[in-house]
């Protein structure tokens, strides 16, 4: 990683953190907090995200993991995409304080955003937003096949994937591998899928269908 790749990094903690409280984008408001606990977890899943690709952050808050890949990975394109509109315009304005013209910010639903652009990213990823197999029925219709979902997860989220190979490839995935890891001596799971096939036109179905009818169970 570059000194100016650092330094970027630094300028972005702190305008999370000074956005932070207009609006609860993640975590503590504290720059150095922010840097070592949620930037340093996202640069965690760096070395599972395609040099290049095109990618997908759902859910993303305050651009954790998307924009610290885009400032990682500046010839990576990143869409950002969150539900809630004031997240969105306070991303997009640090954004472009920072630079980021790689990466696009946007106001919708994983649900709503896959009609348009199905499966026409290498990669998708979210950071602790839902169970992990409701994770995989929101990203995989975004991946193209021969892509990546990269899921960000708490230490027993491995339970959640006791689910046959049959039933992962209904979603075109293959069987998830787990990578453990430490954050400030806090436990950490990474999930990745690799996309081995077509998804099903039927998902995603609509939004709290994945929960509410799980399609793993």
């Amino acid at each position: 990683m570059t000194q100016d790749t650092i330094i970027k990094l630094q300028k972005y903690a702190e305008l999370l953190g000074e956005a932070n409280k207009k609006a609860r984008l993640t975590g503590p408001s504290d720059p150095s907090t922010l840097f070592r606990e949620h930037i340093a977890d996202a640069i965690s899943g760096l070395p599972y995200l395609p040099e290049g690709c095109s990618f997908v952050d759902i859910g993303t808050g305050g651009g954790l993991p998307g924009l610290v890949w885009c400032i990682c990975r500046p010839h990576s394109r990143g869409v950002l995409l969150d539900s809630v509109g004031k997240k969105i315009t306070l991303l997009t304005a640090i954004a472009q304080e920072l630079g980021c013209s790689n990466a696009e910010p946007l106001r919708m639903r994983s649900e709503d955003f896959a009609r348009t652009h199905r499966e026409s990213f290498g990669a998708a990823t979210a950071r602790a937003v839902a169970h992990s197999c409701a994770l995989a029925e929101y990203m995989s219709p975004l991946v193209a096949t021969g892509g990546r979902l990269i899921a960000f997860k708490g230490p027993n989220a491995g339970d959640e994937l006791d689910v046959p190979d049959s039933r992962w490839k209904k979603l075109g995935l293959g069987r998830p591998e787990q990578h453990n890891y430490n954050i400030e001596g806090k436990a950490r799971l990474i999930i990745v899928w690799e996309k081995i096939g077509k998804c099903p036109a039927q998902y995603p179905r609509k939004s709290g269908d994945a929960l509410k009818n799980p399609w793993w169970r």
